[in-house]
């Protein structure tokens, strides 16, 4: 039994795969989205030589298969049975039930109230939880209601959080939160409640782009939340605003960026840089069966660009402008434990070619890459015999990334210059008093590290609403 399709990587050319199971061959009903969850892991899944269950020589028979299928209830529980070392290995891929929400994820389109939360237990012990506003997403009903970064929430629907109940407090399309004042990290409700409805928000991933002059320097600062084509345009605009302001040094914060297009993370490093479009910026390692399916490596290979050319997802062209580019030679970029993928992608893949200076914390450490798998005969979202029969749809990790040198970090990059977040003292994102941008100022005027600032006033925290994303720390790869 052998079926064959169609793959186009992000350089939009076309390679022959070869894998198990045809949809010409009669699939029970109750068992073709499990069918498709097969074969969509068995054709691409990074680990697929190292997973027993999805050996080619696994199933002689149609019929063998489908008594596998058949043993699993749901799509997700035989996705999860697939993963390898899940949790360890693979951290990162997921299954979902709607990929229209997940489409919209990629584009910064979610249902909101617009906060950005974190959470930390309070210092006395208690085990009780309050969360902070870390961000607020412009036009979402929490800015329209007042809500800021750095204000503190103690409780929802007059219910204490707990690390048991948070997220499921926050779930509901409305709740009313109850705003607290710091007490040394022991929140106490100070009686002002809002009543906070969520509603569906594109966010622009760029935050803030400004250019601050401190003394000789005019540095241009760069906030930037999401590798999100729908904002390239405005990534690009950003750059011209630089450009034409001659600045002399960059910072880009990537504090809160999770993640997504590989080919937004492109075009950024690109603005940063001017590289020529014949030095690489990166390589893809797929598993084995894609990269023995072609003579042609180049495919795998993603050049930096001087033009930014984006279509939609009948292939028609909705962006096609030059790339502005300040041709630096060496940028600063706020990190922390909630910068992945597509931001670490940035920083290895500008590391052979200029200096990359890290501030804040440690990074998650994710050099591998999805794609959205659909239940299609070549798993595209155009593919033929597209099943509207259900709205499953898989993002597996299916690659590796690596710079120019073959590096990466799977264990995330340590910045040379240390300081946390102090939840009690968060500052305004885009002030140069706020205490990462002004730490990081610091260095690019006088280029001294100093001593690590932590923060010792709470304790760490432990939760973070953006967990609660589809594309939560996502690196994906166009597919089409």
């Amino acid at each position: 039994m052998k079926k064959f399709f169609k793959l186009k990587t992000l350089c939009f050319l076309v390679i022959a795969v070869t894998i198990g199971c045809s949809k010409s061959e009669d699939i029970p009903q109750n068992i073709e989205i499990n069918d498709f969850v097969w074969g969509g892991m068995n054709a691409f899944y990074k680990w697929q030589g190292e997973v027993p269950d999805l050996a080619d020589n696994k199933f002689s028979t149609r019929e063998q298969l489908n008594n596998f299928l058949t043993g699993f209830d749901t799509p997700d529980q035989l996705f999860n049975s697939l993963l390898y070392r899940r949790g360890d290995v693979d951290r990162f891929s997921w299954i979902v039930d709607d990929y229209v929400a997940l489409e919209n994820s990629f584009q910064g389109i979610r249902l909101t109230s617009g906060m950005k939360l974190v959470g930390a237990q309070y210092n006395d012990g208690s085990g009780n939880v309050f969360v902070v506003v870390r961000d607020v997403v412009a036009g979402s009903d929490a800015d329209n209601k007042g809500i800021t970064r750095g204000m503190i929430i103690s409780e929802v629907n007059g219910t204490q959080l707990t690390s048991a109940n948070v997220n499921t407090l926050f779930a509901p399309d409305s709740y009313i939160i109850s705003l607290a004042n710091f007490n040394g990290g022991n929140p106490v409700a100070n009686g002002n409640t809002i009543n906070i409805v969520k509603g569906q928000i594109q966010e622009n991933a760029v935050k803030i782009a400004k250019v601050i002059t401190q003394g000789t320097h005019k540095i241009g600062y760069l906030m930037y939340n999401q590798f999100s084509t729908s904002s390239d345009g405005d990534l690009n605009n950003a750059f011209a605003l630089f450009r034409n302001e001659g600045i002399t040094d960059l910072i880009v914060d990537l504090r809160y960026n999770g993640g997504g297009s590989v080919r937004s993370a492109t075009y950024l490093a690109s603005m940063i840089s001017g590289q020529p479009t014949t030095n690489l910026f990166s390589q893809q390692i797929w598993n084995d069966k894609v990269m023995n399916a072609t003579s042609n490596g180049d495919i795998f290979l993603n050049n930096f660009r001087d033009r930014i050319t984006n279509t939609d997802g009948n292939g028609q062209v909705v962006l096609d402008e030059p790339i502005n580019t300040v041709n630096l030679s060496s940028v600063y970029c706020i990190v922390t434990n909630s910068s992945a993928s597509a931001s670490e992608l940035v920083i290895n893949g500008l590391l052979p070619y200029m200096d990359v200076n890290l501030v804040g914390t440690k990074t998650v450490g994710k050099q591998v890459g999805s794609i959205t798998l659909y239940d299609s005969d070549d798993y595209s979202r155009t593919g033929p015999n597209f099943n509207n029969n259900h709205t499953w749809a898989m993002q597996p990790i299916v690659l590796e990334i690596q710079n120019s040198n073959g590096q990466n970090e799977p264990n995330g990059y340590i910045p040379e210059v240390i300081i946390e977040e102090d939840l009690s003292n968060l500052g305004v994102l885009g002030d140069p008093t706020e205490p990462l941008l002004a730490r990081t100022i610091q260095y690019v005027t006088t280029g001294a590290r100093g001593l690590p600032v932590l923060n010792r006033s709470t304790q760490k925290p432990i939760w973070n609403s953006d967990i609660n994303n589809l594309d939560y720390n996502n690196m994906y790869v166009d597919f089409k």
